[in-house]
């Protein structure tokens, strides 16, 4: 068929822009993560907090696209962090645009107490030309949550019968998963928060007797799991932060899993907050990880911070320092495992709102 030459050429650069910027990202999380080990068990989450989104910000700034924080933790926090509206990168003209989301640090409670299983995170979905986004953002600061690999997935979509969404009993949805794996019940690890909300959940995954973790913080990481081929982790399931839902998105479907979320409004004051803007059309919608990023175009990136089943965390030898991060891209289902060596007579971060080169 010959080509249409009524149309520009594009390079796969120009159509998937994620590609020539991936590295970027994984740069902004690697030095959010040195910035933020220096607080580790120190007791200040904050200031941790702080000292990663500096640095993000730093890194970012001097890369050329035109990004939108469209899922960010501050405002959620009450503390500093990478707000919601705030724009990241170059913001040249033409620039992509990217719709962005996250996460400085997954695990702020474990870093304060230095306890295992704190990340940095970041997403970011490329906003094509007429769009108006990439992706959705979730108001309530909590949603309920199932996260699965992909067999799971597949199998659901083979057969209706291994189908189950967040309405089905814990019992049930167990079976399913065991089912689409090949598994007995007693094989399905499942991970669940450790809150008092999750009693009920926690009961009847242990009632049907499927295998239970429990972890203190962390969701990013314990959503993301069951889509990894060596974590061990089947299924994850309880209410969660809400943000970190969405940032969660990107990296399942990069993985082929998938993810439901629905929002979980705290108390009468947040449904009525909510029942007041367009958003309450969509109370009791199942949402899907596709309908929460919508670009093709799409990567997710995490560095380790303290150590987490999805990466080891910050290695200090000497004079160097090591750091351990995944990169994943959505349109080639792509998953890079990257190990950075940082030499600390060299290693410089740039951080706002100075925007000055520091030495780690």
């Amino acid at each position: 068929m010959a080509a249409k030459h009524d149309e520009p050429y594009l390079s796969a650069n120009e159509r998937h822009p994620e590609r020539s910027l991936q590295f970027d990202f994984v740069r902004a999380t690697e030095n959010a993560a040195l910035s933020a080990i220096d607080w580790l068990g120190r007791g200040d989450k904050e200031s941790a907090d702080a000292a990663a989104s500096d640095a993000i910000r730093g890194t970012l700034e001097q890369s050329d696209f035109c990004g939108e924080v469209v899922i960010g933790e501050g405002i959620k926090d009450n503390a500093p962090g990478i707000f919601l509206g705030e724009k990241i990168g170059s913001w040249k003209f033409p620039s992509p645009r990217f719709n962005i989301a996250v996460d400085p640090i997954d695990g702020t409670t474990n870093i304060s107490k230095g306890l295992p299983n704190s990340i940095s995170v970041m997403a970011a979905a490329h906003v094509p030309h007429g769009a108006e986004a990439a992706m959705v953002n979730i108001p309530t600061f909590y949603s309920e949550k199932l996260a699965y690999g992909p067999e799971v997935a597949a199998a659901m979509a083979r057969d209706p019968a291994l189908r189950f969404d967040l309405d089905t009993p814990v019992a049930q949805i167990l079976e399913r998963v065991a089912a689409a794996l090949g598994k007995k019940v007693r094989q399905v690890y499942v991970v669940v928060l450790d809150r008092p909300r999750h009693q009920r959940i926690i009961a009847e995954v242990r009632a049907a007797g499927a295998a239970l973790r429990l972890i203190g913080d962390g969701d990013v990481t314990a959503a993301v799991s069951p889509s990894l081929h060596d974590s061990g982790i089947d299924l994850y399931m309880g209410i969660g932060g809400s943000p970190e839902g969405v940032l969660t998105s990107a990296g399942v479907l990069a993985l082929g899993g998938d993810q439901q979320l629905r929002m979980w409004p705290r108390d009468d004051d947040e449904r009525r907050e909510i029942a007041a803007t367009p958003a309450a059309a969509n109370l009791g919608r199942i949402f899907y990880a596709r309908d929460l990023v919508t670009s093709p175009s799409a990567i997710f990136c995490a560095t380790g911070i303290s150590d987490s089943p999805l990466l080891p965390g910050v290695r200090l030898i000497g004079r160097k320092v090591i750091t351990h991060s995944i990169l994943m891209r959505s349109q080639s289902r792509s998953v890079r495992y990257i190990k950075t060596v940082h030499d600390l007579d060299f290693k410089t971060i740039r951080r706002s709102p100075d925007r000055r080169d520091h030495y780690v």
